[in-house]
């Protein structure tokens, strides 16, 4: 499972650490993609390719499904770690997430999310992030 909030720097050549809690559960090699709300996804190999076969048995007829495909596995990176523990992000997926130096990478149940800390802290710092509606959503959903 993965979990947790890291923050560390991204060096000059666009490389950042995958923390460790991270490594075992996304394995040797992973997918990183453009994410929702302008961060990036992180996979391990085995849910990204799960996540593929859902979109090809989706119809292709429908725009949505094909605007959606497009937006996420047209800038899909296959990373491996390094020998000191570090992935390099592409340019243009370091351009859409607004990544500089400082970065957040968290947990979410199945998936690492890469945000520009700047992003992260907005988004996390937003008024009522998680209120009383959004539990409500989560309780009609079972959780």
């Amino acid at each position: 499972m993965l979990i947790g909030e890291y923050p560390h720097n991204m060096d000059a050549k666009g490389r950042i650490i995958v923390p460790s809690k991270f490594r075992e559960s996304l394995g040797d090699k992973f997918v990183v993609t453009k994410g929702l709300d302008n961060c990036l996804f992180v996979y391990p190999i085995q849910r990204w390719e799960s996540i593929v076969e859902k979109l090809k048995s989706l119809p292709w007829t429908n725009s949505d499904v094909r605007r959606f495909a497009r937006f996420f596995t047209s800038s899909a990176a296959e990373c491996e770690i390094d020998s000191q523990g570090r992935i390099l992000i592409p340019p243009n997926l370091r351009e859409y997430a607004g990544i500089g130096k400082q970065v957040v990478s968290i947990g979410v149940v199945d998936r690492v999310e890469i945000w520009s800390k700047d992003r992260w802290e907005s988004y996390n710092n937003e008024e009522n992030f998680v209120d009383n509606s959004l539990a409500e959503k989560m309780a009609e959903l079972g959780i």
